[in-house]
């Protein structure tokens, strides 16, 4: 049986241009190539998680606009149950991203339809009680992110946050995680300073901390501390690497891998992902996170 991993999160339409550098404040830069890509971390994570082999449903909403269908049936294509995706009136959420000629990127979120998950109904606290690993971001109310980490922690299930955009935590979100994912400023974010997975310890069991092509390092509570590193390839885009390594990490932690495994095979999945454009289009599948792991 598949891996069984809920999503809770934001869905986007990212209006993404290239550029040959990234503009510096009011800066106008002269860009490449213009399209739109279905986003947000919560759909990309979704999407990453259905095709690196888990079985996925999703929980967040769209507004009623054109770009509505579109995020929902690239779900739906990619595999992820969508049955406890809302619709709400007025538009669904949008990202505007540049990236430069070296992979970086700069993004500015308008929330949209995502603002208005602000409950979970009887539906959604049964997927999740179901579900091996809950997995959740900050794109959409921090409440809701509270409401279904704790109705997660109540039944067992593993809650994995990505705490993305970086922003504060509030303590009794804190007291239901399992497995915190960050990049360095998000970490520097939540400890007030420069931070090393091990000194988010006091908040957290287990600590993710991603290192872009430094790969990943980890710490948790029982005293195990390692980096693993990324595979080496040339990036193109970054700009859903780091969601395509937290999906591919839920659906390794809900397989039961070691974590020395589930990290080398996530970093591999990042790693894939940063080779190609573009932020949905661009997340593996397992076949393509296996044949580089193995690499």
């Amino acid at each position: 049986m598949m891996p069984n991993v809920v999503v809770v999160g934001s869905a986007n339409m990212d209006l993404v241009v290239t550029a040959p550098t990234l503009p510096g404040p009011g800066e106008t830069v002269l860009g490449d190539a213009f399209t739109t890509v279905p986003g947000g971390k919560g759909a990309n994570q979704a999407v990453a998680v259905a095709r690196a082999g888990g079985r996925c449903s999703f929980i967040g909403a769209v507004g009623d606009d054109s770009f509505a269908a579109a995020l929902r049936d690239n779900m739906v294509a990619s595999g992820v149950d969508v049955s406890l995706l809302r619709s709400v009136e007025g538009p669904s959420g949008v990202a505007l991203i540049a990236v430069d000629r070296a992979a970086e990127n700069l993004i500015v979120v308008a929330p949209g339809a995502n603002a208005a998950l602000t409950t979970l109904d009887k539906a959604d606290r049964t997927a999740i009680g179901a579900a091996s690993v809950l997995l959740a971001q900050l794109e959409i109310p921090v409440g809701t992110v509270i409401q279904a980490a704790a109705a997660a922690h109540a039944v067992g299930t593993t809650v994995m946050l990505n705490a993305a955009p970086a922003r504060p935590l509030p303590v009794e979100l804190l007291q239901v995680l399992d497995v915190l994912v960050v990049n360095q400023g998000e970490a520097e974010v939540l400890a007030g300073r420069p931070a090393s997975p091990h000194d988010l310890l006091d908040l957290v069991p287990r600590v993710v901390m991603t290192l872009g092509s430094r790969g990943v390092a980890y710490a948790d509570r029982d005293g195990v501390r390692l980096h693993i590193e990324a595979p080496r390839v040339t990036a193109v885009d970054t700009t859903a690497a780091g969601d395509a390594f937290t999906g591919a990490l839920a659906v390794a932690l809900a397989e039961g891998r070691p974590i020395d495994e589930a990290l080398a095979w996530a970093c591999a999945a990042g790693a894939v992902c940063a080779q190609r454009f573009g932020a949905s289009s661009s997340l593996p599948t397992r076949d393509e996170i296996d044949e580089l792991a193995q690499r």
